[in-house]
C-alpha cells in the first residue's frame, strides 16, 4: 500500500479530485495521490466565489515544477467559498491535501451528482492500480 492517504467520509473522482458533502455545501479539493504524482504544487488558479460549477468540467488549474493540470468539478454547483490562502500558499495542498489545502466550497444542485462518485475503499483501489 503507497503511503497517501484518503478520508474515510469523502467521495473520490477518477481524476483524483474529492468531495466532502455537510448538509447541502461540500469541500472539494486534491487527493493526497494527485499531490504526491504533481510533485511540489507552486500555483493554483482557483474561480471565484458566485461562480457556477459543472460535474465533471474544469474548475481550476494547479501548476506544479512538474506539470499544469486541470481540477474537474466531482458535482454541480455555486462557490461559496474559495480558499485564498492558497494564493499565498499553494504547498498547502502538498502538506495537507484534506484540510488546509482544500480549493473550494460548493452549494451543491443536485446530491445525485455523489452517485457515482467512489467511497475511499474504491478509490484508494484505483489510485493503487496506478502506482
Amino acid at each position: 500500500m503507497a503511503d497517501w492517504k484518503t478520508l474515510e467520509n469523502a467521495k473520490y473522482t477518477e481524476n483524483d479530485e474529492w468531495i466532502l458533502v455537510e448538509g447541502d455545501t461540500a469541500k472539494i479539493g486534491l487527493t493526497d495521490y494527485a499531490q504526491d504524482q504533481l510533485s511540489d504544487i507552486v500555483f493554483v488558479d482557483l474561480p471565484e466565489v458566485g461562480d457556477s460549477v459543472t460535474k465533471g468540467e474544469a474548475f481550476a488549474t494547479v501548476e506544479s515544477v512538474k506539470a499544469a493540470s486541470d481540477v474537474y468539478a466531482p458535482a454541480s454547483g455555486t462557490i461559496v467559498a474559495v480558499n485564498s490562502a492558497l494564493d499565498d500558499a499553494p504547498e498547502q495542498i502538498n502538506s495537507d491535501p484534506y484540510g488546509a489545502g482544500w480549493m473550494i466550497q460548493i452549494k451543491l444542485s443536485d446530491p445525485n451528482d455523489l452517485k457515482d462518485l467512489l467511497d475511499a475503499a474504491a478509490y484508494a483501489k484505483h489510485a493503487e492500480a496506478r502506482g
